[in-house]
């Protein structure tokens, strides 16, 4: 109903030329106390006003009618209380913050900001006494000097809040990404990952919060479709890196998949910030015949497709060595031809194992002897098992032989280390009808066996040695070098028949007690000469006119690869005593890389020798990585920006991707 105690005659109103405020007063009254209490709108036609007045009482609808004769009433709003600020304030602790017409406090002990509402002096006072109980009774000197230090001049940052579907959004890009990291199924996002995180925050904290991680999209095809966001965005940025870098090396190999496909995976080495990076820089299934052709093909479209410069190319490493044929030496012979400057290497570890399968007959037969004995046991299941129990009940230190595999470099050293340690229980488990169960028992054939254990022990550890990222020619040529003295130290410690420097050989000596026959001696010295002999082959000792990159500061002349004012940079660098406390700190490719702006010249030298890969070790953990994430349950899977995110050291920018986005939506 309208009330109408406090209104005033209507001819007074006239006389006074006051109707037009009394009647906003008067409107706004009759709305304020209707039971919705909320603020209305009054309409300018009559047609509108009927039906909300057609029941009030004849007085008081006159006045309606009056006031809807004037169509310049058209809204009412209440307007809110503006505060200001008062220098007293700051007695407080409180300072004025934001829009002078309307200002928030700000307090200048925590830099908490309070609005404009609570700029009286009651509710800054309760704010000083109990959250700076220590500092209420304090003068206003002190919140003064607070006020003038260089901290509180600085502005606060606000805080930005994403919204529920960029924050979903966003934790969907990063699961997706641990998920390609660890090679696992997509589908283990919906069905594993969103179940545990929401049974976790549901235990840590309430059910409202669980419920807000059903808006995390991890079904399998947008976690696919996230994995292939997050490689392109590792792609772009390794690009960029490559269109500004001064040279770079590549390491390619080719090698098929489980569904039958060729892959191609060809890694690069870049310098980029002051160190030497290395990333894959290609992963791409060869659709039709495998030739070099094809693989050049593959690479130079990518090259061309991204605008990146083939004379930046210094150095090719693969598998093929100079003299063999075939497709991965052709591919390398093509590229070399787009890029002139380029060299060719062969991988070091090919070498390396390449040398060390040549022994004296004799050794070899013990060799392969061993291998018939363990695949004897390893080719039937039921053998495995038996000899498992027998293990356990005698109490050996192993329950299982290892299976030997020419593929696998190290794996003839452990596999001659563990038969020999079970030779006791395969001695008791042979059946004697096995025709080399005999060898168990001839003590000559366990003394070849033990230095065969020994030895290919020892070559393993080298090769563990070279194996890693940034290994560089002179790291590999260091432990070839250490291999090739040991090698003439082992061979006249067996001349004076002090086998000390094989374990597991003096350990069997010891437990038999005898000696070692001339033949067996003769055949370990003919062994370690020919292996130092072909060694030597495989990696020659040349004089190496690039000595200077390794160790810059023992260079007494001028090498013969650099000109005169190259070595006059050399010299420059070397006498300057913050750059050789830097040498001993620092990895050679970052001591190197760090130089470039200060020694451009003589620095862009040395880090174009550094460049070059000395291993295929990337390719080989390449296709390991592949084989474990394309497995027989997903052939058909595009494996590529799989191995693009797992084997690469650039971590994509996923604020980045979300940006780009035009539309955060939590579809599935």
């Amino acid at each position: 109903m309208f009330c109408t105690t406090n209104s005033l005659p209507m001819d007074l109103l006239l006389k006074q030329g006051s109707l037009k405020q009394e009647v906003e007063s008067f409107c706004y009254q009759i709305v304020s106390e209707s039971s919705n209490q909320k603020i209305g709108i009054l309409q300018s036609e009559d047609e509108q006003l009927q039906p909300s007045v057609s029941k009030r009482p004849e007085g008081e609808l006159s006045r309606v009618k009056l006031m809807s004769s004037s169509n310049k009433i058209t809204t009412f709003s209440k307007k809110p209380k503006r505060r200001k600020y008062d220098e007293s304030y700051l007695s407080f602790g409180f300072t004025c913050f934001g829009n002078r017409d309307a200002p928030h406090a700000q307090c200048v002990l925590c830099k908490k900001i309070l609005s404009n509402s609570s700029l009286a002096p009651s509710k800054l006072r309760r704010h000083l006494e109990t959250k700076h109980a220590a500092y209420k009774n304090k003068d206003i000197s002190f919140f003064k000097q607070h006020l003038d230090s260089p901290e509180n001049n600085k502005f606060p940052t606000p805080k930005i809040v994403n919204t529920d579907n960029e924050s979903a959004t966003e934790a969907s890009y990063n699961v997706s990404y641990h998920i390609a990291l660890s090679g696992e199924a997509h589908t283990i996002g919906e069905l594993l990952i969103k179940p545990c995180a929401k049974d976790v925050v549901m235990r840590m904290f309430d059910e409202q919060y669980s419920k807000k991680i059903d808006a995390v999209q991890l079904s399998n095809s947008t976690v696919a479709r996230r994995i292939k966001d997050l490689a392109a965005d590792i792609e772009e940025e390794l690009v960029c890196r490559l269109k500004i870098c001064d040279g770079f090396s590549l390491q390619l190999d080719e090698s098929a998949d489980v569904s039958g496909l060729a892959v191609l995976l060809v890694f690069i080495r870049y310098r980029f910030n002051k160190s030497i990076e290395e990333d894959l820089l290609l992963c791409e299934s060869l659709q039709s015949n495998a030739t070099g052709e094809e693989i050049f093909n593959c690479i130079n479209s990518f090259m061309q497709k991204h605008e990146i410069e083939w004379e930046k190319c210094v150095d090719v490493c693969s598998d093929a060595s100079r003299a063999m044929d075939g497709k991965i030496a052709e591919a390398v012979s093509l590229i070399k031809y787009v890029a002139p400057e380029s060299t060719s290497s062969h991988c070091l570890l090919y070498r390396h194992a390449l040398a060390v399968k040549i022994m004296p007959t004799s050794l070899k037969n013990v060799l392969d002897q061993a291998v018939q004995i363990i695949n004897y046991i390893k080719a039937r299941p039921n053998q495995s098992r038996l000899l498992k129990i027998l293990c356990e009940e005698m109490g050996a230190q192993h329950t299982a032989l290892l299976l030997n595999t020419e593929v696998r470099w190290l794996s003839r050293g452990k596999v001659l280390v563990r038969l020999f340690e079970l030779r006791r229980e395969l001695l008791v488990f042979m059946d004697s009808a096995f025709r080399l169960s005999d060898c168990l028992t001839n003590s000559s054939w366990l003394l070849r066996l033990a230095y065969l254990a020994d030895i290919f022990t020892k070559l393993n550890e080298v090769n563990l040695s070279m194996q890693g990222k940034n290994v560089t020619v002179f790291t590999v040529f260091d432990k070839m070098s250490s291999l090739l003295r040991k090698l003439e130290f082992w061979a006249s410690s067996v001349e004076e028949e002090n086998f000390d420097c094989f374990p597991t050989l003096s350990d069997f000596l010891a437990e038999i007690n005898s000696t070692v026959d001339k033949d067996i001696c003769s055949a370990i010295m003919q062994h370690l000469k020919g292996l130092r002999c072909t060694l030597l082959k495989y990696f020659p000792v040349t004089n190496d006119s690039n000595a200077w990159v390794r160790n810059p500061f023992i260079v007494t002349v001028k090498p013969a690869s650099l000109v005169a004012r190259d070595y006059e940079s050399l010299i420059d660098l070397t006498s300057d005593s913050q750059v050789k406390q830097n040498f001993s700190e620092l990895s050679l490719n970052d001591f190197w890389s760090g130089l470039i702006q200060e020694y451009p010249n003589i620095a862009r030298r040395a880090v174009r020798v550094l460049l070059p890969f000395a291993t295929m070790h990337l390719c080989e953990t390449g296709f390991s990585y592949y084989a474990a994430t394309k497995t027989k349950y997903r052939k058909r899977l595009d494996a590529a920006p799989h191995m693009r995110i797992r084997l690469s050291n650039i971590t994509p920018n996923i604020k980045r991707i979300c940006d780009k986005k035009t539309q955060k939506h939590c579809s599935h």
